[in-house]
């Protein structure tokens, strides 16, 4: 007897509830990776990323493209073999990150 296992159920007999679950999935990632992000420009280097703060401790970060490419810093953290934003960030992106929180153009949700 071979068994498996699975994070949750697939509810493969049961076709409303999977497409429910599949609905809610889709939403719950919207939300997460997608609502509440605000554009915003480095000061420094001019790179775009999107930004949610959920807290005063808690910032999102998407970057709009390789950070490597564009960010000195980011481009410094890739040669030495550092995974980005793992443990180092950019302080000028913080420093862009703090002024947009402290002017309301991202707000704390």
């Amino acid at each position: 007897m071979s068994s498996t296992w699975a994070k949750a159920p697939d509810f493969a007999d049961q076709p409303a509830r999977r497409a429910e679950v599949r609905s809610q999935t889709v939403a719950d990632r919207k939300r997460h990776l997608e609502d509440g992000l605000t554009p915003l420009t480095c000061h420094t280097c001019h790179s775009r990323v999107l930004v949610r703060k959920a807290s005063s401790h808690q910032t999102s970060v998407q970057w709009t493209d390789n950070p490597a490419a564009h960010c000195p810093v980011y481009a410094e953290l890739a040669a030495k073999g550092n995974a980005l934003g793992r443990p180092d960030s950019c302080p000028h992106l913080e420093k862009t990150i703090k002024w947009a929180v402290d002017e309301g153009v991202v707000e704390v949700r």
